[in-house]
């Protein structure tokens, strides 16, 4: 099956992809299919379109990609260095491919009555359990960089979680860039069945430089009174792209918590859509982006209240320096009829150049009479106030601004459970807020 997209990015990414191999599920075949066919109909997003307008991916278009050039030799001493000690276990994927050799045996996932394992593996021997939930949430109708992203499925990570049982180590998902000019697609499944509890790290590195493309897809499921905690931390090379789509759905008084931190990539873009499909669900989502120089992070959510009595809480938070551009999207939709809906929405931005720019838009799409929702953003420079405070106790100019401008950030680093992340986080944010 071809696919004809009359662009010169998509040709040179689709010819640097392989040849898969079929499996023996037949849905998953289809499931392909379906994708490859969709994306021969949609088009590159620019800023002629709305949902991208301030975000310019026209770059992509100057790189030529390659094929990737067979199982990377990485060094174990190249991988340990990103492990996190309070994972229980681990799943380490090198330019898209599964890595067995640097990931956690699924026998140890096993003794912990957790299922975690490469998903193409998986799909011989979990099929029943991944069919309903497989590119289910995360739909690729209209959406380019989906719809590429399942029509090259086939190493991912799965992660179940069994009815009422508790996860108390994370899950680490580590992905790993090493080609230059390559591009990957990396997907993660999350299923976490009735009265489950777990916590995912959703980690994506580089050990170069150069650029890349790394165009993700996730999809978390959460049964009835399910416990998710997702962290997601994006540090790829300052010249690389990262694009991604995370989807959500929440099932009768389930919990998902959620923290992201955008670190690296010269253009990323973040797609996160929550459904709250049953009474009684709560989210909690915070981000931090902390660029510099000519970089663009770009974050778009939606958090959709479909029934009643549902909560949902976000604050996101920018620091954009040199002569970077920050934007932010959040929408929150009231569904007709979803009555007792509780909803807080802050974007807060700080701008640390005269050169750098940020584009924020909360939005609510209220469509029901008995709810409680507020959103408000902000967009300054350090107060002064606080500045005036600082230096009446002593400290200089410099250290007043560099001190507010990492409180400023730590507050969203503070809110990851995994003690050894957030402290490499904080020492990355330090170093970044730090000013001569």
């Amino acid at each position: 099956m071809s696919m004809v997209t009359g662009n010169s990015y998509l040709e040179s990414l689709l010819q640097g992809q392989p040849q898969l191999p079929p499996s023996p599920l037949a849905w998953f075949n289809q499931l392909r299919a379906n994708a490859v066919d969709r994306a021969g109909t949609l088009k590159v997003p620019t800023t002629r379109d709305e949902e991208w307008r301030f975000t310019d991916i026209s770059p992509l278009a100057k790189l030529s990609f390659q094929p990737l050039r067979g199982a990377s030799r990485v060094k174990t001493v190249d991988v340990e260095r990103f492990y996190l000690d309070e994972a229980a276990v681990r799943l380490v994927f090198v330019d898209g491919a599964y890595m067995p050799q640097f990931s956690t045996s699924p026998n140890r996932a096993k003794e912990l009555g957790l299922v975690v394992t490469d998903l193409s593996t998986a799909i011989a021997t979990h099929g029943v359990a991944i069919e309903p939930h497989l590119g289910r949430h995360a739909g690729f109708e209209h959406n380019l960089f989906t719809a590429l992203n399942t029509a090259f499925l086939h190493d991912g990570a799965l992660v179940v979680v069994p009815r009422e049982t508790a996860a108390r180590e994370p899950v680490h998902v580590l992905f790993i860039a090493t080609q230059p000019e390559a591009a990957s697609h990396p997907r993660c499944l999350l299923i976490a069945e009735s009265g489950s509890s777990v916590t995912l790290v959703e980690d994506y590195v580089t050990l170069h430089e150069g650029a890349y493309v790394t165009n993700a897809v996730a999809e978390i499921a959460l049964g009835d009174n399910a416990e998710v905690n997702h962290i997601r931390v994006q540090r790829d090379s300052i010249h690389a792209f990262h694009i991604a789509n995370c989807a959500v759905s929440l099932a009768h008084a389930s919990r998902y918590r959620s923290v992201s931190v955008a670190l690296g990539a010269r253009i990323s873009r973040y797609d996160l859509n929550v459904l709250l499909a049953a009474e009684g669900a709560e989210c909690t989502i915070d981000g931090l982006a902390l660029i510099t120089e000519r970089q663009l992070a770009d974050t778009h959510s939606s958090i959709d209240h479909a029934v009643p009595n549902c909560t949902s809480r976000q604050l996101h938070k920018c620091i954009v320096d040199g002569a970077a551009h920050a934007v932010f999207n959040g929408k929150i939709i009231v569904r007709p009829g979803a009555q007792h809906t509780d909803s807080t929405q802050s974007s807060r931005n700080l701008l640390l150049s005269g050169k750098t720019r940020v584009d924020t838009k909360p939005q609510l799409e209220i469509f029901a009479d008995d709810v409680k929702c507020a959103h408000g953003a902000t967009v300054g420079q350090l107060a002064s106030e606080e500045l005036f405070y600082l230096k009446s106790r002593g400290l200089s100019e410099v250290v007043a601004r560099n001190l507010l401008t990492y409180a400023f950030g730590a507050e969203i680093i503070d809110r990851i459970s995994i003690a050894s992340l957030k402290h490499r986080l904080e020492r990355t944010v330090l170093e970044r807020t730090q000013r001569d």
